[in-house]
């Protein structure tokens, strides 16, 4: 496998977050926390070695942001809505939104989305930073299939290796991020047979 597509099975939602029924029998706040931390499928999104995209439609809400957020590259269809509705609920988004949309988008927009529960269209998305294309929804899986074909064209070990480096350096000083890409990039090498003083 070279490119993972992250898709929502039904027509109308990528994903609108949980069901809020659940939390009528849910378990309490300190058994949930733990059942979560157990059960970390966003660190698992996270630790997946090959570039992963996300083909976001219709609604993108709660943890569906979220869940999106751990991916690679969004492409989103002109007619998908994002929001982090939780405040509504009077509950804290804590599957990674309140960290992983101000890396992506700043921090003022994230503390706009997180903090008024507010919905924004597939253009804003764009704008923001939040997605990286959107396309009709007529188009939308042919053009993420073509996307995935063309990153699958390219060496895996040099696809895997720009993820780390962006993923890891993020959190790095630029210092300590440009010396984990030069690492990187010379590990590329040496697995490539080539010597780095030659090229």
């Amino acid at each position: 496998v070279r490119v993972v597509l992250f898709k929502g099975a039904g027509e109308k939602a990528f994903c609108a977050g949980a069901d809020l029924t659940e939390f009528l029998t849910a378990p309490p706040p300190v058994s949930a926390r733990r059942i979560r931390f157990d059960r970390d499928v966003w660190g698992l999104f996270l630790s997946i070695p090959q570039p992963l995209i996300a083909v976001l439609h219709g609604y993108v809400l709660g943890s569906g942001i979220e869940m999106a957020l751990c991916c690679d590259m969004r492409i989103a269809s002109d007619d998908a809505h994002f929001g982090l509705p939780e405040v509504e609920l009077g509950i804290l988004p804590a599957a990674g939104g309140t960290q992983t949309l101000p890396r992506l988008v700043g921090q003022g927009k994230a503390l706009e989305m997180l903090m008024s529960g507010r919905r924004i269209n597939a253009q804003e998305a764009w704008e923001s930073g939040l997605v990286n294309r959107v396309v009709p929804k007529s188009r939308l899986l042919e053009i993420a299939k073509k996307t995935a074909e063309k990153i699958a064209s390219y060496d895996p070990d040099v696809m895997r290796c720009v993820k780390q480096a962006v993923r890891r350096g993020i959190d790095l000083s630029l210092t300590e991020g440009l010396d984990l890409e030069k690492r990187l990039a010379h590990q590329l090498l040496r697995s490539n047979g080539l010597n780095h003083e030659h090229t």
